[in-house]
């Protein structure tokens, strides 16, 4: 029996004169996301986005990638068969079998978008209801809430026979908002921020601060595992390890310690900068959370959003530990980001940091500073790009 799968539609059909230009990156996405499993014929029919394999490919490995596809709403892996309501019925009694034999109720769903099918929708469902019963005696009909909702599509090339929609990953195709440069520093929140602003269609790099000999290969490689982790849903990514070590120290041998936090995340973020005019990036992501540490309450945030021009998008801002932690666990991210290994952010921190530094002060102690400014420099200079590919 031949199959299918159907992704549909969710944010992008609301889209006006460019639904065109969403619609043709999240073709390009889906044939990018299984070219390395085979042959698949990628298609858009009435707002559904078709993924037919062509031979004997792993359809279950196909459905788990595009699911992971930002712009798709629902999916349904679903049995092909000609527009004949015989061949339906026969159709759904067995592609549905495991399903119906271990369901308790029922009901059946029906779109006829190609009008010229003799029976229509509320037609297809009562009939099919009345076999389905026939075949499958120790069912009932629940048409609020059934264990397999057996749906009928009507369409133009063929008809489709599946047991319901699944969740897809929502939001917009990636690219299609342009492109932001991740402050990736190998915690829980950062890698939550890259998968919910890929989300809404940015494209992304990613830049991690690494202090070595106060951090180790180790911490470098979780961080390069995590990017890793993030390429079924973002694509791939261009990593800049930022060799960070002598910014770092400078800052701590000549400002007050009380100001190292804040003084340290402003000259990431100069950094930062520097890497996206590299990358043709328009905005800096990171993961910061309101009040959290030190660094991120909103006096320390206002000051550090001062150092530079960009947009600073903050998805993780109103969340909590235990929402952002959810995510993680769906995304896969949360075992690799508890690993034990060293964070150049945590380093040197001071044990009662400032959390309401006026932007003043922070500048003052800038000033007394004049060699930060070559040394970030170099250190964007110096960056070396890793390259995770899906």
């Amino acid at each position: 029996m031949k199959e299918i799968i159907l992704a549909y539609q969710g944010e992008m059909s609301l889209k006006g004169l460019n639904r065109a230009t969403f619609e043709s990156v999240l073709l390009k996405t889906m044939r990018r996301r299984l070219k390395s499993l085979g042959s698949f014929k990628i298609y858009k029919a009435q707002s559904t986005m078709y993924a037919e394999p062509v031979g004997d490919e792993d359809i279950d490995e196909a459905e788990d990638r595009i699911s992971k596809i930002f712009g798709i709403a629902t999916i349904s892996r679903a049995a092909v068969c000609p527009k004949d309501f015989d061949v339906i019925c026969d159709t759904a009694k067995e592609y549905l079998r495991d399903a119906l034999m271990q369901a308790k109720t029922f009901k059946v769903s029906a779109r006829r978008s190609d009008k010229t099918f003799p029976l229509n929708s509320m037609e297809i469902g009562r009939e099919l209801g009345h076999i389905l019963l026939e075949a499958y005696p120790h069912l009932k009909v629940d048409v609020h809430d059934p264990d397999v909702n057996v749906t009928v599509e009507i369409r133009d090339f063929a008809a489709y026979v599946h047991g319901g929609k699944k969740p897809g990953a929502g939001g917009l195709p990636v690219s299609t908002s342009g492109k932001a440069m991740l402050m990736l520093s190998g915690g829980i929140d950062s890698p939550v921020a890259a998968y919910m602003m890929a989300k809404r269609g940015l494209s992304l790099a990613c830049a991690h601060f690494a202090s070595p000999p106060y951090t180790s290969e180790r911490a470098r490689m979780k961080v390069l595992t995590l990017a890793r982790k993030l390429t079924p849903y973002t694509g791939n990514l261009n990593v800049y390890i930022v060799p960070y070590t002598a910014a770092q120290e400078y800052i701590r041998d000549n400002a007050p310690d009380v100001l190292f936090t804040v003084l340290m995340r402003r000259s990431m973020m100069r950094i930062t900068k520097m890497l996206c005019e590299k990358e043709n990036a328009d905005a800096i992501i990171t993961g910061e959370s309101l009040a959290q540490v030190a660094s991120q309450t909103l006096k320390a945030i206002a000051c550090t959003d001062a150092a530079q021009d960009l947009p600073v998008l903050r998805p993780c801002i109103g969340m909590d530990k235990c929402e952002i932690t959810d995510i993680a666990r769906k995304i896969d991210t949360f075992e690799t980001s508890i690993l034990p290994y060293e964070d150049c952010c945590t380093i040197f921190t001071p044990p009662h940091p400032k959390t309401k530094p006026s932007l003043e002060e922070i500048e003052e102690a800038e000033a007394g500073m004049p060699g930060l400014a070559e040394l970030e420099a170099k250190a964007a200079q110096e960056a070396q790009v890793e390259y995770i590919n899906l």
